[in-house]
């Protein structure tokens, strides 16, 4: 799978996000690292943030298409 359609899922599910970055890990279109720095994830717990990501991409991950998934996450302030 590219980059862009979760890029796309991600950006939809976060549109205040100040950083939001895709990237194929192994180049297999399956092992992701993904990168969302948002407003809205202030406040929340670290675990409260990756569960919105994981939220978010629940298609992918549930099809099989997402292998593997690294999340980074920040709030503001963080």
């Amino acid at each position: 799978m590219a980059t862009e359609p979760l890029q796309a899922l991600l950006h939809d599910a976060f549109p205040d996000a100040t950083e939001l970055t895709v990237e194929d890990r192994t180049g297999g279109g399956d092992h992701f690292q993904v990168v969302v720095a948002a407003p809205s994830l202030g406040g929340l717990t670290l675990v409260e943030q990756h569960r919105r990501v994981y939220d978010a991409l629940a298609g992918p991950l549930a099809d099989g298409t997402i292998h593997e998934l690294r999340i980074k996450t920040k709030g503001n302030g963080q």
